[in-house]
């Protein structure tokens, strides 16, 4: 692909080399949509391809970062074999692409992160976040297992015991509390947000590029041999949009109430 080829994601390359990446649908708060989740799997291998792009900066346009799944989407997938494996794949991109890309990606946090775009914001070599921006796996709080990411990476991140406290009841955290337990690089207030990162990514475009891809390249084995846990999480989160409980989360979320789970009468 080109990058006009992208309808929610706008670019814009430094003289530098570093390329910021820009989740683009403001009115929504950034929601991924089908399309929006679908580029989301295919611009690490466009960067990849571009020989004038060093580093990657990803962050969102306006108030948030990224806040979580376009409910159509996810009650396009519920009971809906197609729908569940064109998402699965897609899914399963998502986190190679990244993993499998050399060079280093950023990301900018700026705000509200959930669902695929949380899959973006943790899985760079380096984040950012703001100290007010909340951010929560959410699977759980939807009726679904925690599959997109979750499973291959908080554990490495904070821990089991952090990991299975938030993973298992989709509570929210703020800023702080991520640097705290150390599911990101840094945190900051939220007007330093961007400069920070745009530092940090200039940094790493200015330095040896063979060593910082290579180095990240042999650390991302830990997550390569965790990828038959994530295969099986994400298994199971696909599975789980074939439960009732799944249209009953997407109800609460659309009413703003907490749901009322079958499976849990």
């Amino acid at each position: 692909m080109n990058y006009a080829d992208y309808h929610h994601l706008t670019f814009d390359l430094k003289p530098n080399g570093v390329l910021l990446i820009t989740i683009n649908r403001p009115e929504v708060m950034n929601a991924t949509n089908a399309r929006l989740h679908w580029e989301l799997t295919q611009v690490w291998l466009t960067v990849d391809a571009d020989p004038h792009v060093r580093v990657a900066l990803i962050t969102g346009a306006g108030r948030a970062f990224s806040a979580g799944g376009d409910l159509s989407l996810v009650e396009e997938m519920a009971g809906n074999p197609d729908a569940i494996a064109r998402t699965m794949r897609e899914a399963s991109d998502l986190v190679y692409n990244i993993i499998n890309l050399d060079k280093p990606v950023v990301s900018a946090i700026n705000g509200a992160a959930v669902g695929a775009g949380l899959v973006v914001a943790l899985l760079a070599d380096v984040s950012v976040i703001a100290e007010t921006a909340r951010l929560t796996d959410g699977h759980t709080r939807l009726g679904v297992a925690a599959g997109d990411h979750a499973a291959i990476l908080w554990p490495l991140l904070c821990g089991m015991a952090k990991a299975k406290y938030y993973l298992l009841t989709a509570d929210f955290l703020d800023g702080r509390e991520a640097e705290r337990i150390g599911l990101v690089s840094l945190c900051v207030p939220a007007a330093e947000v961007l400069p920070r990162a745009l530092d940090i990514a200039g940094k790493l475009a200015q330095g040896s590029q063979l060593s910082i891809r290579w180095t990240k390249r042999a650390l991302n084995n830990w997550l390569r041999q965790a990828g038959p846990i994530f295969d099986q999480s994400l298994a199971l989160e696909m599975l789980t949009f074939m439960h009732p409980d799944v249209r009953e989360g997407a109800r609460a979320l659309r009413e703003k109430r907490a749901p009322a789970f079958p499976s849990a009468r």
